[in-house]
């Protein structure tokens, strides 16, 4: 009892720390909305229906980045900042293996979704296996290794797999080939394009048929399991080592198939692009609760859409400053962010 009451004062300020810190950044994002409807009200409704479907569609594929980096980290605790240039390197491959399917730009149609499916399932199992490949070289040996060693030799990864890309195809931008159809469906005034449905179609199959997968398979079991607790799941007989090696390969196939979609829709790729949109779905994994795969695809999809109204209504050149000004503001306020974080309890 005495010492309970010798704590009442560090608690209280605890507290009020706590409420301080809610209260501050309730006034931010107070403050940001105001602003914001202030400048939407200042264009039109189709505008503003307009905007908002680009950024579902780029969350879209922030949302599929993400949901690698979530995987890992709920797993073995590990930020994979080779998950970006993963990414990357699917739409390097992806594109490398076109011409022995007869792809080119021009023709589309029908006829390029066999080649166009047999294209990204080759990417996928060439992605998922350099990313295994990593997991065993790089971090395996570091899993009980002090938290700062995998975390750099992640970033070290990273500059090699840029690097390796660098030295593959140059510094250039690569044009990627514009095969998805052009069709533009109007309603109400507000332009729909047949690109922007199947990059989201596209990317809510592939993270339901993940979440399906995580929720109903023996290998989802022994994932979710081994993230709960490495060292009885290893007691009750999983192999650990295999389901870790499963969750990067699962992560690789979730980003190459995020880097195919990115060509398809944005016609343009770089062996550097890996960097900037993989912190961005870094954030987007933050936001929406690191270690939480619903958390995650929510994070890409507003991040998605705050970098479009930002785009559309603001200033350009404040995008990444805002979407890292989220990243700060929530491991300050809400690290375990809108969804809650999940990660093996120590």
């Amino acid at each position: 009892m005495i010492g309970a009451l010798a704590r009442t004062p560090a608690t209280l300020r605890n507290l009020g720390n706590t409420q301080l810190s809610s209260l501050i950044g309730l006034l931010i994002l107070a403050a940001a909305l105001v602003l914001t409807i202030q400048h939407v009200m200042q264009e039109s409704a189709n505008y503003f229906f307009q905007i908002l479907i680009i950024g579902v569609a780029d969350g879209a594929i922030y949302g599929l980045i993400a949901l690698g980096y979530t995987m890992v980290y709920g797993i073995i605790e590990l930020i994979n900042f080779a998950h970006g240039d993963v990414f990357t390197l699917g739409a390097f491959i992806s594109l490398a293996i076109f011409p022995f399917f007869g792809v080119a730009e021009g023709v589309a149609g029908f006829g390029y979704v066999i080649p166009l499916i047999a294209t990204a399932l080759i990417t996928m199992l060439l992605c998922g296996l350099v990313n295994v490949t990593i997991e065993r070289v790089a971090y395996r040996p570091l899993r009980h290794a002090p938290r700062l060693a995998p975390l750099i030799t992640a970033i070290g990864m990273s500059s090699i797999l840029e690097g390796a890309m660098y030295l593959w195809r140059g510094p250039f931008n690569l044009h990627y080939p514009d095969l998805l159809p052009s069709n533009v469906l109007t309603l109400g005034g507000v332009s729909i394009g047949a690109k922007d449905l199947i990059v989201v179609g596209i990317a809510v199959i592939m993270a339901v048929a993940l979440t399906m997968f995580i929720d109903l398979s023996k290998l989802g079991k022994a994932m979710r399991a081994t993230a709960q607790d490495r060292d009885a799941a290893q007691l009750m007989g999983i192999d650990i080592n295999r389901t870790i090696a499963a969750t990067f390969f699962i992560g690789a196939v979730l980003a190459a198939g995020g880097g195919i979609i990115w060509g398809l829709y944005i016609n343009n790729v770089d062996a550097f692009l890996g960097f900037e949109t993989g912190l961005i779905a870094f954030t987007a994994a933050v936001f929406g609760g690191i270690g939480n795969i619903p958390g995650a695809a929510l994070g890409g999809l507003l991040i998605g859409v705050i970098a479009a109204f930002n785009n559309g209504y603001f200033d350009s050149s404040w995008t990444e400053i805002i979407i890292f000004g989220i990243l700060i503001a929530t491991l300050v306020f809400r690290p375990t962010g809108l969804l809650g974080m999940r990660v093996p309890e120590k």
